[in-house]
């Protein structure tokens, strides 16, 4: 592990680096909250670099800047321990350049007030200037895949993810799941300032969260007003909480809600003794999107198939979809490679996918155009002729497409393909990018023709020719194979179907549960 002080020691090191980089951006003195994303940007990535830095930028004349606690040596051990590869811990000027000792004259970034002065903003003028301005320079120095940040800190994950958007920054931003200690009280850097007495108290801010939380789940209360009542009332119950806000936003774009219509976010800062915290959870009337792309023969259908049944979720079957239109297009006596006369019966035909949830079994979704049940009409020998024909028109998968994203408004789904993750749900709760190796995909390409009973050409043949669709669809115009930068990457070789799918029942619950905090309920 290299520890870097310049930026011009970083710029040479960074040089040197190949692979994907996963940056975990923080303040020092780590703790396990810090350690759950350097873990989950090693697992993501080949290359790991976590800034130390406390940025003098973000704090306000009378916050604890000076007191803000600085352990080098200790966050460098615990680093090491966690395979990070760099720590990048310049002081302010050589961060900044000569001109941070003159503020008047330092360029600093700054964020949209909409997002920047609600909340925590009301009452931290300037803060999440400082924040914008050191997270641009971070990632403009050190150019990552991925960045990591805490969902604990959700208005400055809201503005990041904006910044990185509308700066063209490289890479993704990835929100963890809050890592909170035993009694729910979140991780925090401060609050090695409670007392032992503030530590027990501090964990009423986490229990009026999950009263309102279990309101939410149990009673269907959505509306603004009870909801943060109810955090409240928990408040009021321990003498040394000063509560500062209790807000209902949109976790995004950070709008106040007057009632939650598919997901909300319930967010609190208090002072318990003279420490400021903050926490909040997440509130999801819809259920979760999961999104699976990979490349042919990776095995994704039939897991997610199998994932769908397991989670109670419906599988989008994507090409029961084109069947389907297709079907409908035959049974209109329509040419199905007219394009003009099928444009003009797309308006005309509503595909429902309806989940078949009995037995212990995965059963494909029931499939209705128009109200007419056709699940078994769309596996003829008819449709399947002329299904390539109809799905190969750029106005068939743009209608289509967007059907499916209709079913992403209400959640509840797991869809496979190639540009699920980057395309169709790019807010999917869960993004897996399943794939294999070429020799590992022409090993079950042989297996599945043999068990058909069909001729079975030479491994080397097979892998070439698995190697020339993956270029063809990586490389397409329309739907380009393309792991999302968000994604996390399961390689199935040696791996049975059972085995994959524990894989992804596990990052189900560490991902999306655990983002929903389930477990601490």
């Amino acid at each position: 592990m290299r520890l870097l002080k310049t930026v011009v020691g970083l710029q040479c090191w960074r040089e040197k680096q190949s692979g994907s980089i996963g940056l975990v951006p923080t303040m020092g003195a780590l703790h396990a909250g810090h350690l759950s994303l350097i873990h989950r940007a090693r697992r993501d990535n080949d290359v790991v670099v976590v800034s130390i830095f406390v940025n003098p930028l973000q704090f306000g004349p009378n916050e604890d800047l000076e007191a803000y606690p600085r352990t080098l040596d200790q966050d460098a051990d615990l680093c090491a321990a966690a395979g990070v590869d760099g720590i990048f811990a310049p002081t302010a000027l050589d961060l900044y350049g000569p001109n941070f000792r003159d503020k008047d004259a330092l360029v600093t970034v700054l964020p949209p007030p909409g997002l920047a002065n609600r909340l925590c903003g009301q009452y931290r003028p300037g803060h999440f200037n400082g924040v914008a301005t050191v997270v641009t320079k971070l990632i403009s120095l050190i150019r990552p895949r991925r960045s990591y940040f805490g969902q604990k800190d959700a208005q400055q994950l809201a503005i990041i993810r904006r910044l990185v958007q509308d700066l063209n920054l490289p890479g993704a931003i990835i929100g963890c799941p809050i890592v909170r200690e035993a009694n729910g009280l979140a991780l925090s850097s401060r609050n090695q300032y409670l007392s032992e007495q503030e530590r027990r108290q501090a964990a009423i801010l986490y229990r009026g969260l999950s009263s309102a939380k279990h309101k939410f789940q149990t009673s269907g209360v959505r509306s603004q007003q009870s909801l943060v009542r109810t955090v409240f009332q928990h408040l009021e119950t321990a003498p040394a909480i000063d509560p500062q806000y209790v807000e209902l936003v949109h976790p995004h774009t950070l709008e106040p809600l007057a009632e939650i219509k598919t997901i909300g976010m319930l967010a609190v800062a208090a002072f318990v003794g003279t420490t400021r915290l903050i926490d909040n959870v997440v509130l999801r009337s819809r259920r979760p999107i999961i999104a699976i792309d990979g490349p042919a023969g990776a095995g994704k259908s039939t897991v997610a198939r199998q994932l769908a049944h397991q989670l109670g979720l419906l599988y989008l079957d994507t090409g029961a979809m084109y069947r389907a239109l297709t079907w409908y297009v035959l049974s209109q006596g329509c040419d199905p490679q007219d394009e003009v006369a099928v444009a003009d019966l797309l308006p005309k035909c509503e595909i429902q996918l309806v989940a078949t949830q009995s037995g212990t079994e995965p059963h494909p979704p029931e499939v209705f155009v128009n109200n007419i049940a056709v699940t078994q009409a769309i596996r003829t020998p008819e449709v399947t002729a002329q299904v390539s024909a109809v799905a190969a028109q750029g106005i068939v998968r743009q209608a289509l497409v967007a059907q499916q994203m209709q079913y992403g408004q209400a959640g509840g789904v797991v869809a496979d393909g190639r540009d699920i993750g980057t395309h169709v749900f790019p807010d999917a709760e869960l993004k897996i990018f399943l794939t294999a190796s070429v020799e590992e995909r022409a090993r079950r390409r042989q297996q599945d023709l043999a068990s058909q009973q069909q001729p079975v050409p030479e491994l080397i043949e097979l892998a070439k020719a698995i190697s020339e669709r993956d270029h063809k669809d990586s490389t397409r115009e329309i739907s380009p194979l393309r792991q999302a930068d968000d994604a996390i990457e399961v390689v199935t070789d040696a791996l049975t179907v059972e085995k994959v799918l524990d894989k992804l029942l596990m990052l189900y619950h560490e991902n999306v549960l655990a983002g929903d905090e389930a477990e601490n309920e």
